[in-house]
């Protein structure tokens, strides 16, 4: 079995509000690329893939007249994708949604979201299109945490019997958006920080619970975050991901992604990365890893390969000029994949 999460810049802007593709020659939001370009350079990666789920970050919007669900559909029908079935949970407050297109000869997929709308105790998960109380400053008075992107809970089940819990994940960016000074900036950067770790602490809640009841689990997408990334890691201990990881607990309790392992091992030296970005300020790209396929510890013995699909990175998509090229024109992030016996 082959499960993959892939962040599309801005799929949303190849669709129209009746979900048809607009692949012509007009641009896509992706700089100096066109919509033909970039959906034709999709079909490309999605069919090297060749996944039996992939889960989509920054899908197509579902809201008003736009969906989800026809998009990616409509998508995989176009390129002749066996991943023809797509699943999405709460709507996100921006256009861009979490959905897992999935080939529906291999497995089933349903939204299934956990816990209640209201918490009564700190320590126990609200369902994620509610509100999640945090003392994000440590003033002694909770704030209320939201999603902007809820995660995406669904139940999955193999044709061959096996099931498991995903969660896809996109978490708020750390970026200082709308900040216009070096002390605007700072402040910003740091309250962004907060409310990402208290998402972090909000779904480990969540993944605790699978944890201890003994579930099959797997957490993918983009953490817009990882060991090591910034200096605002200092001041707050750790990075979002060894939160969700659960890096301090004890072994049964801990998600593993081989990737974020060797960036806590090893944080000065080479690095992997699953997205770049180009930095005016510089003068080129800067390389990250922000995106991660965490097992729980009852899956580490169905033989899990992870590999990211980097253009330059990984010699097979290097060597593949016509992926190579596809991978640079599709997005800003590259897919990640993992292979597990199921």
């Amino acid at each position: 079995m082959r499960l993959a999460t892939y962040n599309v810049e801005w799929f949303d802007r190849l669709f129209d509000d009746k979900g048809r593709l607009l692949a012509d020659d007009e641009w896509s939001a992706r700089h100096n690329v066109t919509r033909r370009q970039q959906a034709e350079a999709l079909g490309i990666v999605f069919t090297a893939l060749d996944a039996d789920a992939v889960m989509v970050i920054e899908a197509p919007d579902s809201g008003g007249r736009r969906g989800t669900v026809r998009a990616l559909e409509t998508f995989a029908r176009t390129f002749g994708l066996r991943t023809r079935k797509a699943v999405t949970g709460f709507a996100s407050e921006t256009q861009q949604e979490i959905a897992l297109l999935f080939d529906p000869d291999r497995l089933s997929a349903r939204h299934d979201p956990k816990g209640e709308p209201f918490a009564q105790h700190h320590h126990v998960a609200p369902r994620f299109d509610t509100a999640f109380k945090w003392d994000i400053d440590v003033d002694a008075h909770p704030e209320t945490i939201r999603f902007s992107k809820p995660p995406l809970e669904l139940d999955v089940r193999t044709t061959q019997g096996h099931r498991l819990r995903m969660i896809g994940v996109h978490l708020k960016s750390k970026a200082p958006h709308g900040a216009n000074d070096a002390s605007g900036i700072v402040a910003t950067a740091i309250e962004n920080r907060r409310k990402q770790l208290a998402q972090a602490i909000w779904l480990r809640h969540r993944i605790v619970e699978h944890l201890a009841a003994g579930d099959d689990l797997v957490v993918m997408g983009d953490f817009n975050d990882g060991p090591s990334l910034d200096d605002y890691e200092r001041l707050f201990g750790h990075s979002t991901v060894e939160l969700v990881m659960g890096h301090d607990e004890p072994p049964e309790m801990r998600l593993f992604d081989p990737h974020a392992a060797a960036a806590l091992d090893k944080p000065v030296g080479p690095a992997f990365a699953t997205a770049r970005f180009w930095r005016n300020d510089l003068g080129r790209y800067m390389p990250a890893l922000l995106d991660y396929i965490m097992i729980s510890p009852g899956l580490m013995s169905r033989r899990p390969a992870w590999r990211i699909w980097h253009p330059f990175d990984d010699p097979a998509c290097y060597e593949t000029p016509e992926l190579r090229e596809a991978l640079l024109q599709a997005s800003d992030h590259f897919p990640v994949s993992l292979d597990i016996e199921l």
